[in-house]
């Protein structure tokens, strides 16, 4: 019964998503800089950073022999945005006498800080991550998750980042954040609709109904290498691995994501159909995020969720690994 009232949940947030953008609000989940510069004045630009000194720093370029313009000093920002600082997508929980670190932040304690950075409600937001590695882009879908888990305000990354606006030469600014409050409400609680836990994939390990993700690099994923924080080698038994660099390509100097079409093909070709249950994860939940981004959002399946703790948390808590092949010592 509990699995039939969360399948309802998600296709009725799956409908609210996709009458946005029939409404014409955004186009979807995936804006161009072109669309973004000519809209400026419909959304709000929510740039997520990790050295909030970036935001107010001059970017300076350079021009190669082959006369191309690439970004020496990553600096400044698309005028009137707000900043969101990406540490604040991170926060330590008990969870069954376990100290789980990474983990999303709760309803009340993310409206805070979506406030504090000045997000409005009901307002279209166009999150910018800075673009520079894929890691931004993980940070920028992290922070989707939360927008959508606890409000309906729709919501969009834009393709390229901050270096893709810079390097076409758009305006930018070096402006101090803004300071004004913000009157984003924690409106909704889905947060169980795009996020997994422990108990949520231990199931679909043993049932084998929902898909199991795993966006790691091929090496920790065969059980060569592990971060320091997961306490086991190897992956989740009936895991498929879709590595995070399948997700985009680099053109120009800029981190481009990939079309629907070739997006199906690169899910499919690792042995995930996309359009039934799946739960994304990585060694904290970070890098499965961009994962379920696509998925969830690119895609339309509504049934895709991330799992937040992840391998630390998974192994922390001792559950099942498997290691095809011997650690590297």
């Amino acid at each position: 019964m509990k699995t039939l009232k969360r399948l309802a949940t998600a296709a009725a947030a799956g409908l609210l998503a996709a009458s946005a953008w029939a409404q014409g609000v955004l186009p979807g989940p995936v804006v161009s800089t072109q669309w973004l510069a000519d809209h400026l004045d419909k959304v709000q630009v929510v740039e997520i950073r990790n050295d909030p000194k970036s935001f107010t720093r001059e970017p300076e370029f350079e021009t190669t022999k082959d006369g191309k313009k690439v970004l020496d000093e990553f600096g400044g920002h698309i005028p009137g945005s707000r900043l969101f600082l990406a540490k604040e997508l991170r926060t330590e929980r008990d969870i069954a006498g376990n100290k789980v670190k990474y983990l999303l932040p709760e309803k009340a304690a993310f409206e805070r800080v979506a406030q504090a950075a000045g997000i409005l409600a009901d307002k279209p937001i166009v999150v910018v991550p800075e673009g520079q590695k894929i890691a931004d882009f993980n940070d920028a879908a992290r922070l989707i998750i939360l927008l959508k888990a606890y409000a309906d305000t729709p919501v969009a990354m834009l393709d390229g980042g901050m270096v893709a606006w810079l390097l076409e030469g758009r305006p930018w600014s070096k402006d101090a954040p803004t300071t004004m409050a913000g009157t984003w409400k924690a409106s909704a609680d889905r947060f169980a609709r795009y996020v997994a836990d422990s108990p949520d994939v231990a199931a679909a390990m043993e049932k084998k109904d929902v898909q199991l993700l795993d966006a790691r690099a091929p090496s920790m994923y065969l059980g060569l290498f592990k971060r320091d924080y997961v306490y086991a080698y190897g992956h989740i038994p009936g895991a498929r691995n879709v590595p995070l660099e399948t997700q985009f390509v680099t053109r120009g100097g800029v981190i481009r994501l990939l079309t629907p079409e070739i997006y199906r093909a690169v899910f499919q070709a690792q042995g995930i159909d996309p359009s039934k249950p799946v739960i994304t994860y990585c060694n904290s939940g970070n890098d499965s995020s961009l994962p379920w981004f696509v998925l969830s959002e690119v895609l339309g399946n509504p049934q895709a969720r991330n799992y937040d703790g992840s391998l630390h948390q998974w192994t922390l808590e001792k559950r099942a690994m498997t290691a095809p092949v011997p650690a590297a010592m």
